[in-house]
């Protein structure tokens, strides 16, 4: 196939987007592929590291209130079809795929408009309002959380799928990261994570809880995210940092190879996030952000605690206590651990991949 994938803004919609790139080079079902973004998005950074062809159109979102700006977003959005036209025209693809995101709107708006096969995957249980736009034109609407199939009028075009990234972390093995970390690999770890760039109210609670986390018989792996780290390090008493039940790192490059050996997460709930944690099966404690669209996070973790998967904890009541009890009512009681993560594998989607490919071909093949 010759595929135009379109996604950007966040890593939720770009990480699925080249998971599928992946699957699909593994495969050998690529003849060639271009990704569509922006200059400014975080994708335009990540794709070009992965050597994918990437090209760029300007765009931008609504405001909320009545603004000179929505004007220029229409004339933004009319001028990037236009150039989308351009783009799929030159490229000739079989198939356009959007994983969300303004930028994606014009791409396969443009792409349905010159009878291309199109396709969006959804990734959250609440969908975006690019995605909801784009129903009305696209072939298929792939979602990765049964909720959001109720936000869609045109039913006939849904199919669950996953999401993609679910496949890539799949079968990755328990290896022995852990000991880059200063901690021991052959010990239960509670990783606390929140989001690439870390959350303070996360942060604060688990500083708060350090004395406590040091005398556990499991170790804690914290992560506070760049931008928090310093401030972080400056709010820790040093024998914490030298702790040999404690690690406190900034960020961890390709988290995803140190996951089979983690035993619970406790962080934020974004769709990338629990399709990584279902596929492996891991127990999680989250506190979903508050500050997304339409509180997103919160329906995504709703979607997992309910099936037993995980424990929720809004924000607002996060508290060092709260923290440790949830943490150690679970670290302490290996058939908990065992219940949640048997619940966990059971809404895990370990071949969302093929199982988007599937829908793709099938489109192509018509």
């Amino acid at each position: 196939m010759r595929i135009i994938v379109s996604g950007g803004g966040t890593g939720g919609h770009i990480y699925p987007a080249m998971a599928l790139i992946k699957r699909l080079k593994e495969r050998d079902l690529i003849e060639d592929v271009l990704y569509v973004g922006t200059e400014k998005g975080l994708e335009s950074k990540i794709v070009k590291n992965a050597g994918i062809d990437f090209k760029t159109i300007e765009v931008q979102g609504f405001r909320r209130k009545l603004s000179l700006d929505n004007v220029k977003t229409v004339q933004l959005f009319l001028s990037s079809i236009r150039k989308s036209k351009k783009i799929v025209k030159e490229f000739k693809p079989d198939i356009v795929i959007g994983t969300g995101g303004y930028v994606c709107g014009a791409v396969v708006y443009a792409a349905h408009a010159l009878h291309i096969p199109t396709v969006i995957h959804e990734q959250n249980s609440i969908a975006g309002v690019t995605n909801k736009f784009l129903a009305h034109f696209v072939d298929k609407v792939a979602i990765a959380f049964t909720e959001a199939a109720d936000q869609f009028s045109e039913k006939k075009k849904i199919v669950f799928t996953g999401n993609p990234r679910a496949q890539e972390v799949v079968n990755i093995k328990p290896n022995d990261r852990l000991k880059e970390f200063n901690l021991a690999a052959d010990k239960d770890t509670v990783m606390i994570f929140g989001g690439s760039r870390g959350a303070k109210p996360i942060n604060q609670a688990v500083i708060e809880t350090l004395d406590r986390f040091e005398k556990t018989d499991y170790q804690v792996l914290f992560v506070t995210g760049r931008v928090h780290y310093d401030n972080v390090i400056k709010s820790i008493d040093s024998k914490y940092l030298n702790s040999a039940n404690i690690s406190v790192l900034p960020y961890i490059d390709n988290m995803p190879e140190i996951l089979p050996d983690i035993k619970l997460i406790v962080g934020r709930s974004g769709a990338t996030s629990i399709a990584e944690i279902t596929a492996l099966g891991i127990p999680a404690i989250f506190v979903p952000s508050p500050y997304v669209t339409h509180d997103h996070q919160t329906k995504n973790a709703m979607s997992v605690s309910k099936v037993g998967a995980a424990k929720l904890i809004p924000e607002a009541e996060l508290t060092s206590d709260k923290l440790f009890q949830e943490v150690n009512d679970i670290m302490s009681d290996a058939a908990v651990q065992q219940e949640m993560s048997d619940n966990s594998k059971k809404i895990g989607v370990p071949d969302a991949a093929d199982r988007l490919i599937k829908v793709l071909t099938g489109l192509v093949n018509k």
